[in-house]
């Protein structure tokens, strides 16, 4: 391609909008343009990148067994109510675009397609000898993000690589979702990307375990605990580790002690000289079940512990049977408003004890709401702890849970795993921490789709057996623009050689020079016949303007028909790491097939 006939546009300076170096710099230099608020036209530039990661994705799914196929971007809301999550997406975290047709009937734009495959699945799978079977596809995907930003990583429409399993049984399952495994590796490993696999909360897709793949980079949104030994690895919402050890508390007896102005452990711990693993932390939640039926969750945890509200509410919505529902609809601190309607008196926040619900909620109202009690494993095995005495300035010390508390039945992980904790496989080894883009995810799903929607086959006793299902994603727009942050330096982009949209790009620095236009117009005939994807900078700019725009752009290696033709040589620029060489010219496209090849390409 000439870049004389592109659609070829860049800024000189950072675009107002983007806030992230990988924004401003795939607007900056043209493959971008924001059309609304998180919608984004991908130009040519970008849209060959797009295709090459596409194909990578490809060929990777092809050879581990998956079919391509196309599902509908417009789906049914029927589907969704079957499985239970149209309330879910489209009221709890409001990110489905919901419409109604001229019928009145409801739909609503994919941001998934587990309810669209599992419906397809139950038509067309009848017998086990179908199973397993495999399906993909790469697709625009649609989410009403309440704040849209970072550009292609948090946009509202997005394209996505998602595949189905349909499965005998979970062993079944487990060999198909290691065979994701090694093909989702195999794709990062192919787009060049500083990958690192971590354990993963499956969220609102549900399912039993799930694995995210993180592009490391400072400027990722989610936070990831490793441990140097690279045994263990997880998304902070995921992670678990072990707590520091408690130290005992100074408090023998238990009585009611004035603390004025202690809202706070840190300010409770030092006004009583104690450590605040010896105090018991009561926090209160309110939540929305989709029965219509409002909660209040009073939560005991260690105060030197934060709460995993990921792992508290995935908690909350396995307790959701209780309350002749399916999911959460919202899940918050009860502000002051809520608190008038069942509340005594106002709550004595930084103060509340592990007996709320006795002594400071209404109980005989209609509207009162029902009360779940829950701790967290750190405060099981605390004695003569500290904790608060529904009222304010005053907490209780010397406290013991079977004396002075009852300790609630429901006791889970809900606490939040940090840098510097030990590892459960191994106490020697603490937790550290990078920044990650999530590109990846997969999720052993089991029987939660083919169970709510009926998606059966019969087994070799003929007997009627849920399908065992996993799904297995990829952004592909997010993996394109994670690749830019993860390598990107003060002049612009530095793609991966297999994903970058030209591997080469040769430059005339004066179009009135005839002997550079014509050894530039032979390198670039040549370097393409040569199956090297080679543009031609012909535009009349100043040579200075083409090669800031080079390195912009991030093409992998410049060729200059400039001063040293007349040695018969052109100079060669390597884009990551600037280093320039003088080459032959019969001998560019023999050196840049070696460098290319070097870069890690595989073809398949």
């Amino acid at each position: 391609m000439r870049l004389s006939q592109q659609l070829f546009v860049t800024l000189r300076e950072d675009p107002a909008e983007a806030e992230i170096p990988s924004h401003k710099c795939l607007v900056r230099a043209g493959y971008i343009r924001r059309i609304g608020s998180g919608i984004y036209a991908y130009l040519p530039l970008m849209w060959r990148v797009l295709q090459k990661v596409s194909q990578i994705v490809r060929e990777e799914m092809n050879k581990a067994g998956a079919q391509e196929c196309l599902l509908p971007q417009l789906q049914p809301a029927e589907l969704w109510q079957e499985s239970g999550r149209w309330d879910t997406y489209t009221k709890a975290e409001g990110i489905m675009f919901a419409l109604t047709d001229r019928q009145k009937r409801e739909l609503g734009l994919g941001p998934t397609h587990e309810e669209v495959i599992t419906a397809v699945a139950r038509d067309l799978i009848r017998s086990y000898r179908q199973l397993p079977v495999n399906l993909y596809q790469i697709q625009t995907k649609f989410r009403d993000e309440i704040r849209p930003r970072f550009g292609l990583m948090r946009g509202r429409e997005f394209i996505m690589k998602d595949a189905y399993s349909f499965n005998l049984d979970e062993e079944c399952l487990k060999k198909t979702y290691r065979a994701m495994d090694i093909a989702y590796r195999n794709i990062f490993r192919r787009c060049g990307l500083a990958f690192r696999a971590v354990e993963a909360d499956s969220g609102a897709i549900g399912g039993s375990a799930s694995q995210e793949f993180m592009v490391l980079a400072d400027a990722g949104e989610d936070e990831v605990l490793f441990t140097a030994d690279e045994k263990y690895a997880a998304n902070v919402e995921k992670a678990v580790s072990l707590p520091a050890d408690k130290v005992a508390s100074p408090f023998k007896k238990f009585a009611k002690k004035e603390t004025p102005n202690t809202n706070t452990i840190e300010s409770l711990a030092k006004f009583l000289d104690c450590s605040a693993t010896a105090i018991v932390k009561n926090v209160l939640y309110e939540v929305v079940y989709d029965s219509g039926i409002t909660v209040l969750v009073l939560l005991h945890i260690r105060g030197d512990q934060e709460v995993n509200e990921v792992k508290l509410q995935n908690e909350l919505v396995r307790q959701a049977g209780r309350y002749n529902a399916k999911t959460i609809l919202a899940l918050k601190i009860p502000d002051a408003a809520a608190q008038q309607q069942w509340a005594t008196k106002p709550l004595p926040l930084g103060y509340i004890a592990p007996d709320l619900e006795d002594n400071l909620l209404k109980k005989a109202s209609d509207i009162a709401p029902k009360f779940l009690r829950i701790a967290d494993n750190t405060v099981t095995d605390l004695e003569n702890f500290i904790t608060g005495a529904n009222e304010t300035g005053f907490h209780l010390v010397g406290a013991n849970w079977g004396k002075d508390f009852i300790l609630p039945e429901l006791i889970v992980d809900l606490r939040k795993a940090r840098v510097g904790d030990r590892a459960i496989h191994d106490p020697n080894q603490t937790l550290q921490s990078a920044r990650g883009i999530e590109v990846g995810h997969i999720f052993q799903l089991g029987y939660k789709y083919s169970q709510a929607m009926n998606a059966f086959y019969t087994n070799e006793a003929g007997e009627s057996t849920p399908i065992c299902m996993g799904c297995y994603g990829i952004g592909v727009s997010r993996l394109a623009q994670a690749a830019v942050e993860q390598s990107y330096d003060k002049d612009g982009i530095i793609w991966p050689v297999a994903i970058a949209p030209y591997q080469a790009i040769v430059v005339i620095p004066n179009l009135a020079d005839a002997e550079q236009v014509k050894t530039a117009e032979s390198l670039y005939n040549e370097l393409n016949q040569a199956g090297i994807e080679t543009l031609l900078d012909d535009r009349n700019e100043r040579a200075g303007v083409k090669f800031k725009d080079a390195d912009l752009i991030g093409i992998p290696y410049r060729i200059v028909t400039g001063k040293s033709l007349k040695s018969g040589k052109v100079e060669l620029v390597e884009r990551a790491s600037k280093k320039a060489s003088e080459v032959a010219i019969n001998e560019v496209v023999s050196y840049l097939k070696t460098a290319i090849a070097k870069s890690g390409i595989v073809r398949t």
